[in-house]
């Protein structure tokens, strides 16, 4: 056992350092993804502070280098002029926003906020916590100035929930939820070439009506020149989703607690404080469905929720939101759908459902950076075996099929051996192993 463990994590730090860029930032896989991602750099910095904390640091220090004025991180930074990705930066045009960084080219989008957690656990895995505490103190102002972005730009209902407006920004790209949303649009047909599909199977990634759909919305933003409130009136996308928020409430947390390490923050702490509060609040009342028994999406366009359970929905156990009598009726939705003895756990999304594909992107494969959050809020929650079982599930698959980007749930397809799939040496993948097997 120990020389398997050993042996995947040499693996996994070499993944990191071949995607590790002169730039300062590392990409989630050669080809398919070759610029730097918001989430990805968050789960690879916690994966990278293992063995070289310089290069988690300086992962951390890029990103927030992109920062706007008003506090957005884009979720994709464009630090090359790379023609191998689409959409790129002359699609997305972020100068279009006065307050946009006049420095890095980047989309107008962004992505689970997930850097003060992440710099909280890179505190607790690295030695020299001095110099830890150190950085710390250079960058937190920038995350909490991102935290404060979202409350008084994302919420404009005032209700301590923010929307994303595009499937993008939720991490969770072509899940099934957003086909009731593709539902009730109609775009144009675009034309474009798709870059994606040179790398990966087809069958295995977005379709193209769907990327009609993805485009149009960004032109919508564009149009309104990425102003929040134009786009909250505006965009036929628009969603309070639960791993978004999950994420933003886990970060107040850690927030609160690294200023509380430094003291003399008391307005900062008062203000996040004042926000998890409605935060937590508001996730439970409306977020939660009783007859499902789970946390589900809500579309504020169409003002109804989305009645679909996917590994979203069991993020919150991550962020300590439902109580434990509400945790316990989670876990058994997840375990009912989810945990059948012929499944690795978790699914993103519910095996059950008829929308579910367990080979095609955000469908229904299995993805590690949900299973990473899944496990630690498990053992939170006091259940062990299972976290355990999401623990030793996740090491399987990558130590059967590698450091793919997704792998199918499924412990027996009846055809290929292999059932990893996307990008392959997929850098958060290789990441967050380490830290499952030091964990």
């Amino acid at each position: 056992m120990y020389v398997m463990k050993e042996n995947i994590i040499n693996r996994a730090i070499n993944v990191l350092d071949a995607n590790f860029q002169k730039g300062g930032f590392t990409i989630p896989s050669k080809g398919l993804y070759p610029f730097q991602w918001k989430w990805d750099s968050g789960f690879i910095a916690v994966g990278l502070a293992h063995y070289n904390i310089d290069h988690a640091k300086k992962e951390i220090e890029t990103l927030l280098n992109a920062q706007w004025d008003n506090g957005f991180i884009p979720h994709i930074v464009f630090h090359t002029d790379d023609d191998s990705y689409f959409p790129g930066h002359d699609f997305h045009r972020s100068d279009l926003h006065p307050l946009s960084s006049k420095k890095y080219k980047s989309t107008g989008m962004t992505q689970p906020p997930v850097t003060a957690f992440v710099l909280q656990d890179m505190l607790n895995i690295v030695d020299d916590k001095e110099d830890m505490l150190n950085f710390i103190k250079g960058q937190i102002d920038k995350v909490y100035d991102n935290h404060v972005y979202f409350y008084e730009n994302r919420d404009p209902q005032n209700e301590g929930l923010v929307y994303i407006y595009h499937n993008w920004e939720s991490g969770t790209d072509n899940s099934p939820v957003w086909d009731d949303i593709w539902d009730t649009m109609n775009p144009p047909e675009y034309t474009f070439e798709r870059k994606d599909t040179t790398h990966v199977d087809a069958s295995q990634r977005p379709s193209k009506r769907e990327y009609d759909h993805y485009l149009y919305i960004i032109d919508i933003a564009k149009q309104n020149n990425y102003d929040d409130a134009k786009i909250a009136e505006l965009s036929p996308f628009l969603v309070q989703d639960p791993l978004f928020n999950a994420m933003l409430i886990k970060s107040n947390k850690a927030l609160m607690e690294l200023y509380e390490l430094f003291g003399g923050n008391e307005d900062k702490i008062a203000y996040l404080r004042k926000n998890q509060e409605r935060s937590i609040a508001a996730f439970n009342q409306k977020l939660w469905d009783n007859e499902l028994g789970a946390y589900v999406h809500y579309d504020m366009r169409n003002d109804k929720p989305i009645r679909h359970v996917s590994s979203s929905s069991f993020s919150p156990l991550f962020a300590g939101i439902p109580s434990k009598e509400r945790a316990e009726v989670l876990v058994n939705t997840m375990m009912d759908r989810f945990g059948g003895d012929d499944k690795y756990l978790c699914a993103s999304f519910d095996p059950t459902d008829n929308r579910f594909n367990p080979r095609k992107y955000w469908r229904g494969p299995v993805w590690i950076n949900m299973n990473w959050m899944l496990y630690r809020g498990l053992k939170e929650y006091g259940y062990k075996e299972i976290a355990a079982r999401v623990q030793n599930d996740s090491i399987e698959l990558v130590e059967r099929d590698g450091f793919f980007e997704y792998f199918d749930c499924r412990k027996d397809t009846g055809e290929e051996i292999r059932k990893g799939y996307g990008g392959d040496n997929f850098s958060w993948t290789a990441a967050l192993i380490i830290d499952l097997l030091k964990g």
